[in-house]
């Protein structure tokens, strides 16, 4: 295996590189444009493309390419050769400061939720100097942002940057306050959890569902599946070692900080983390990862597995999106320090986040919802649809005695004493981890869980970044105005916390009471996509987003319609995709193994053995009822889908989609799950879930 601290970066353009190859003047503007947010100089911009293009070529790239994240929620990418030509009908070899700030494409084809009509094409992307540009396939790739010819954010980018740019200027504005005047920014990082399933390529090729829609839409339950646990950070079996390695090599050569990778609770299922970055980075980079992870499967013979939901009734795979907010100085704000209870500064921060989750809670789980992820939220495996925020039996404690002006009993930590005298003795975290919880403080960051495994994680993090900037501006437009600071702030810490106690649960968010009990504090059950959606678009949160300058409205009402329409769509193809498998596949394998069964019963009564057919006749009865249950659905699923066309409003082709399609999708799933249970194993045409996730 190659020295990670050799080939680390090798295959981007980073600041070590800059500082090789840029004059000095040039890479100074330039970190100032970086580190400061001030605009480049198109000067600066030709002499830094210039280098690029030198430094790729001598990597063998040929072609370059604006790399960019529309709101399909996967990335694009169109690739121009470095040549131009001369007059004696040779080539030059040129990259211009203009091609590199600046790039048309087609916008005709990209989902824009009404900005522009379909005629109107043209869309640019403009390059993000704060993300490295680097090589992929032999290709320079510049990451960029991407807009219409209006100006409006097509992409997920821009606005991640302008949720930057509020945050940073609101909690700069607290920090002043608190006396930190060498904090000249203040920003997100991110570490992203990755899960993901990996099965035989050849196996998959034979699912024309997984390679349709990404996930099973028939499958009965295996004999073995997580039941034992047995799974879950077991010894890694050889040939995905070897796509680990692989993969961590590659993530690597592209400065992805990939550090962690174990078995997940399902068989097949695996996890990859990095270490945090800039959530702009962190972002990238994701988006990065998950095309590596698919392209490194495919050299191994494998499938990557990126559904939140590939096999029903087994562990889904979601991403976690650890959140914390640090200065250019290295300060962690959310470090609790050593006495927590006197931290005002750590206070207050944890004060902006909990109440901005408890008021924008609708919108935390808007950013979560699509159909993939209905699968999974508030199904025992993963957080529930409900927001709430877990803090841990300390720092609850800490918040009770500031929120009822009590003395908090400081003690030191305890030691873990595991009863063998050989083994070490080290001091217990302050607080557990609560998988239940969708937003838990752990430790120096809040763990947001609900993210899906397939998703952009730089959706989550615009309304995360706008919604403490918001309540961070709140917070300062009342410090600023105060007489006495101290005072001031001890009060606005207290009164926070006391207004928003009812989102802080520390319990079982599995449990049903927990449902309860959330309903009687006021908080949001929405279950569904087709439920949370319409909040997107409450009147409070266009002017959160239009106050914070991260959204108009009119982008708002863009996603909304997005969201709405790729969740029908989805469905939609996952429908007639299950009509062609039941129809060309499971009736016809069902059909030959009736056949087989039938003439089996057949010569039985040839020699007389008619009292002997009582378990043909079973079996025949079942393959019968199944069958038409089978035949029948497929004829109800293709008329609801059909009936869905009809429908012009958005919001209620999803509701239909929901309360009509699904139901009979479901029903037709039963059917064929229980055919594959009683037709012999020879006759059945697909692999089934035991082949699929113990192959590997």
């Amino acid at each position: 295996m190659a020295n990670p601290s050799e080939i680390f970066g090798a295959n981007v353009f980073d600041d070590r590189l800059m500082q090789e190859r840029l004059p000095k003047e040039t890479y100074r503007a330039l970190q100032r444009t970086r580190e400061e947010g001030r605009s480049l100089d198109p000067a600066v911009a030709g002499v830094v493309a210039n280098a690029m293009k030198d430094w790729a070529l001598e990597k063998g790239a040929t072609h370059y390419t604006h790399w960019f994240q529309p709101m399909t929620g996967v990335t694009a990418e169109k690739h121009d050769s470095f040549i131009a030509p001369r007059k004696d009908g040779t080539v030059l070899l040129e990259f211009s400061g203009k091609e590199l700030v600046r790039g048309e494409t087609d916008a005709s084809s990209f989902p824009s939720g009404g900005i522009r009509s379909t005629f109107e094409a043209r869309g640019y992307t403009a390059w993000d100097p704060t993300s490295y540009a680097f090589i992929k396939e032999g290709v320079l790739c510049i990451p960029t942002a991407y807009c219409s010819y209006g100006g409006q954010a097509l992409d997920k980018k821009t606005p991640l940057l302008r949720s930057m740019q509020a945050l940073n200027k609101q909690a700069l504005r607290i920090l002043r306050l608190f006396g930190n005047d060498d904090v000249v920014r203040v920003y997100a990082t991110v570490g992203a959890e990755q899960e993901y399933f990996l099965v035989d390529k050849d196996m998959y090729k034979k699912r024309p569902d997984l390679v349709v829609t990404g996930r099973t839409l028939f499958g009965a339950k295996p004999p073995k599946g997580q039941e034992l646990d047995d799974h879950f950070f077991g010894v890694i079996k050889p040939r995905v070692q070897a796509y680990m390695k692989d993969l961590n090599e590659e993530l690597w050569k592209l400065g992805i900080l990939a550090k962690t990778e174990h078995n997940e609770a399902a068989p097949a299922q695996h996890e990859m983390a990095p270490i945090f970055s800039t959530v702009n980075i962190a972002a990238d980079h994701n988006q990065l990862t998950m095309d590596v992870m698919k392209r490194v499967a495919d050299r191994h013979n494998l499938v990557c597995l990126l559904h939140e939901k590939p096999f029903a009734g087994v562990n889904g795979s979601g991403k976690h999106n650890n959140y914390a907010l640090s200065t250019n100085t290295g300060l962690n704000l959310l470090e609790p320090g050593d006495t927590p209870q006197q931290n005002a500064q750590f206070l207050l921060f944890l004060a902006a986040i909990i109440a901005s989750v408890d008021d924008y809670q609708d919108l935390l789980r808007v950013v979560v919802a699509h159909a993939g992820n209905d699968h999974r939220l508030g199904a025992n495996e993963a957080p529930p649809a409900i927001m709430s925020i877990f803090l841990g039996d300390e720092l609850n404690a800490i918040i009770e005695s500031v929120v009822n002006s009590s003395k908090y009993e400081t003690h030191a930590p305890d030691q873990m004493r595991l009863g063998v005298h050989i083994l070490p003795k080290f001091p217990k975290d302050s607080t557990d981890r609560n998988r239940t919880s969708p937003f838990a403080f752990t430790g120096n960051k809040f763990e947001f869980r609900s993210l899906g495994s397939n998703q952009s994680i730089s959706g989550p993090n615009v309304v995360l970044n706008t919604i403490i900037a918001d309540t961070l501006m709140h917070m300062a437009d009342e410090l600023e105005a105060a007489s006495d600071f101290t005072s001031a702030a001890d009060a606005l810490i207290r009164r926070t916390l006391r207004e928003h106690m009812r989102i802080i649960f520390n319990g079982n968010g599995y449990d049903q009471s927990w449902r309860e009990e959330a309903a009687r504090r006021g908080l949001l059950n929405l279950p569904t996509t087709v439920d949370a959606l319409p909040y997107y678009i409450h009147q409070k949160n266009l002017d959160l987003f239009e106050r914070q300058k991260v959204f108009t409205a009119q982008e708002v009402h863009s996603r909304y319609e997005v969201k709405l329409e790729k969740y029908v769509k989805v469905i939609d193809i996952e429908a007639l995709s299950m009509v062609d498998m039941a129809r060309q596949l499971i009736l016809p394998a069902a059909l030959r193994y009736s056949k087989d069964v039938a003439k089996e019963a057949e010569a039985k009564l040839k020699l007389g053995f008619d009292a002997g057919l009582k378990l043909e006749r079973s079996l025949l009865g079942t393959l019968d009822e199944q069958m038409t249950k089978l035949y029948e659905g497929t004829f109800a699923l293709e008329k609801a889908v059909e009936d869905t066309r009809s429908i012009e409003d958005m919001l209620e082709k999803a509701k239909f989609t929901r309360d009509r399609i699904l139901p009979v999708m479901e029903e037709i799933r039963k059917a064929g799950d229980i055919l594959e249970t009683v037709v012999g194993k020879e006759y059945w045409p697909m692999p089934t879930y035991q082949e699929l996730l113990m192959s590997v």
